[in-house]
């Protein structure tokens, strides 16, 4: 079907896709954070491994995600540090292999832009979290696929999963700081 009414549709405003099945392109794909270093400066890394499955419902609102993220696969650009985070003191992968997340609903919605409810567990405890979902649209690839693009943004506090791990600095404060940043972008792409 070429019919854009085929894969989209008018809800509130926005083309939305149709009701369906979609899993995260990992090629089109980000699921990155930032976390503060010795109290002045910025780590930025990303998660290399993750699926996602999307599953988007008659009524928008009602919605679900489902994400599994490979821990073993973060990459901050520095094979020391991304050893250190792989080890006990952090994701303790070879324990705890996967970081997973759950929807639990939509608490509300403006425009474009939702509040995803859902639980984030991460070394085996799980905390509840709102990810802020910015809806980037809908649409067909040139390659025949029904697509639709997001970004999704929280913050959590490390020390809530077990991250405990610091070092005090001399001149005051600590090595790693407490919150963490979480910025996924990425593409799903309808299943047959």
């Amino acid at each position: 079907m070429t019919s854009t009414e085929s894969f989209t549709r008018s809800w509130e405003g926005l083309t939305i896709p149709t009701a369906g099945t979609y899993r995260l392109d990992p090629a089109h794909k980000r699921i990155g954070f930032v976390a503060r270093h010795m109290m002045v400066s910025k780590v930025r890394g990303e998660f290399r491994e993750a699926e996602a499955t999307i599953t988007v419902a008659e009524n928008p609102l009602e919605s679900a995600v489902t994400a599994t993220i490979q821990a073993a696969s973060i990459d901050t650009g520095q094979t020391d540090r991304d050893n250190h985070l792989r080890g006990g003191d952090f994701l303790e992968v070879e324990k705890f292999p996967t970081i997973e997340f759950r929807s639990t609903g939509v608490k509300s919605h403006e425009g474009n832009e939702f509040v995803l409810a859902g639980e984030l567990t991460i070394r085996g405890v799980t905390r509840s979290v709102d990810l802020e979902v910015e809806f980037e649209g809908a649409g067909r690839s040139p390659f025949g696929h029904d697509v639709f693009g997001f970004t999704a943004t929280t913050e959590i506090d490390r020390e809530d999963f077990g991250l405990t791990w610091n070092v005090a600095l001399e001149t005051g404060g600590v090595l790693v700081g407490k919150k963490v940043k979480i910025e996924i972008e990425g593409e799903a792409i309808r299943q047959a």
